[in-house]
């Protein structure tokens, strides 16, 4: 048996993926993937800074990335620490970017370069949710110092990318005064020892770090995981609904906790059909649309009535694939056996939408919305509609009530900040602080700082949204005017034009180029 000494790490050259297949283990569930970082697609959000101020591509920053990465999972924790550290004091200043990684960092262990991104953000009305859904998902309760953290982040690594899991779990139980003030050490047992396939302490020791700390998701998440590899998927259940009460606004975090909670559901579900439904569920958040396809088809039942919901997911993914036939196709076999299906019924609405037909698109909303008052989706969809019709009173009422219900909706402050020039910027602020991939809210708030001739800060917005969204017609059209307030007249031609040729019906732009 190979054993870790403490504060060296044994590596491997094995790179474990989150493949996910049907009938998977619990293997097939773990922590946020750190892999998963986008590949950035704009030099302008992420650039590093060397002393002679040259300035390295987009590709050049995603190798630094990908070496710091690849050190971490060979274990070489320290190197990659240090790489982690020059990477975030080089890139050129951007709240986006130093969101990003501060969530990379707290997922894989660095907690203190986490805080050293957060600390470089500067506008914190933009910040402040993510910052703190951060560190109610991932922070321990005390700060570990530097030593114990790169320590821990070695055990994580051995756990999960180098097949060590019993031995760091066994090794961290003698570290008993570590044990004790840490939380976190508590919960890095607990992942090995599950690893391990030892539940007995598996349990214990996620019981132990919870007692210690008991805001914290990520602990809660491995609790749930324990009790499904114990076959106790109702006190997994029980659990998943306990994360659904935190008050957890960002976006990429609710949706985390969703995501999990399809995985319970699956784990629970006694019938084959059911379990196929909510496996596809898992992959429609996790946004593997393919792999959720696959499973979904599986999953229809020879008997009709049972496949409603099937039916409307699988509408929902061909449509979210671009295959408007197929989702409207599937969206009427729905409706054939439930004629109110809300899912259903809202991608026709979305169907008419996207050909410009309002009127019927309002009809299969406010359907939705008889039906269903209680969820975002329909509701937003009819208000934003009412509005396109001009029917204002219809708009300003929905969306009175959602912000009275969900503070947590970033498309109805955006709608909100649409109407109400007296709120614009705190609302549309607001927006991006609860989604940060809303592009649409950055796109406003650099066409707001344009009209009040704030090039820098618009500039800003733009580069984000760019990096989320590089075809957003918008984009360029909002390039183009700041080049052209600063007389770059071909470079603003080259904007207005590539903007058409991605949206070539865009009045604003047509109006530019004098067609």
């Amino acid at each position: 048996m190979i054993l870790i000494k403490k504060g060296l790490c044994i590596t491997t050259a094995m790179l474990i993926t989150s493949t996910f297949v049907y009938a998977a283990s619990f293997d097939d569930i773990k922590p946020a993937d750190p892999l998963a970082i986008p590949t950035p697609k704009n030099e302008e959000i992420i650039q590093i800074n060397r002393p002679q101020k040259a300035t390295l591509t987009k590709n050049d920053v995603h190798n630094h990335y990908a070496i710091a990465l690849e050190r971490f999972i060979q274990c070489n924790v320290r190197s990659s620490y240090a790489d982690f550290r020059i990477l975030i004091n080089s890139i050129i200043p951007n709240d986006y970017a130093y969101m990003l990684i501060a969530n990379k960092m707290a997922d894989l262990g660095f907690f203190t370069l986490s805080d050293l991104a957060l600390s470089k953000i500067t506008d914190e009305d933009i910040s402040y949710i993510l910052t703190d859904d951060i560190k109610r998902y991932y922070y321990p309760s005390e700060k570990l110092n530097p030593k114990d953290e790169i320590y821990l982040a070695e055990m994580y690594s051995n756990i999960m990318y180098n097949a060590q899991s019993m031995e760091a779990a066994n090794e961290l139980i003698k570290n008993t005064e570590l044990l004790t003030k840490s939380d976190y050490a508590n919960y890095i047992v607990a992942l090995g020892s599950l690893k391990a396939n030892n539940l007995v302490n598996a349990q214990k020791y996620i019981d132990t770090a919870i007692n210690k700390n008991p805001q914290n998701l990520n602990y809660k998440k491995l609790k749930a995981e324990i009790a499904l590899q114990a076959n106790k998927t109702k006190s997994a259940v029980k659990i998943i609904e306990e994360m659904k009460q935190a008050p957890i606004m960002n976006e990429f975090y609710v949706n985390k906790i969703y995501s999990l909670e399809q995985y319970v559901l699956y784990k629970a579900a006694k019938d084959d059909y059911e379990k196929k439904y909510h496996l596809g569920y898992y992959y429609y958040y996790e946004g593997e649309l393919n792999k959720a396809m696959r499973t979904l088809q599986t999953a229809i039942s020879p008997k009709k009535n049972q496949n409603v919901d099937t039916y409307a997911l699988i509408s929902r993914i061909y449509f979210d694939m671009k295959e408007y036939e197929k989702a409207e196709s599937f969206a009427e076999k729905t409706l054939s056996i439930k004629s109110n299906n809300v899912m259903a019924l809202i991608v026709l609405g979305d169907l008419s939408t996207k050909d410009k037909d309002y009127k019927t698109a309002l009809k299969y909303y406010d359907k939705a919305y008889s039906k269903d008052k209680k969820s975002l989706a329909p509701a937003i969809r009819l208000a934003e509609t009412a509005r396109k019709l001009d029917k204002l009173d219809l708009t300003k009422e929905i969306y009175s009530k959602i912000l009275k219900t969900h503070s947590d909706c970033p498309q109805a402050y955006y709608n909100v900040a649409m109407t109400d020039a007296s709120r614009k910027l705190e609302y549309l602020k607001k927006a991006v602080a609860i989604d940060s991939n809303f592009t649409d809210g950055w796109l406003e708030l650099s066409k707001m700082m344009i009209d009040m001739q704030n090039y820098t800060t618009a500039k800003k917005y733009l580069a984000i949204a760019k990096y989320i969204d590089e075809n957003n017609f918008k984009y360029y059209y909002y390039q183009g005017l700041i080049c052209k307030s600063q007389g770059l007249i071909q470079d603003a031609i080259y904007n207005f034009k590539k903007s058409l040729s991605l949206n070539p019906d865009f009045k604003p732009a047509k109006e530019e180029l004098s067609i």
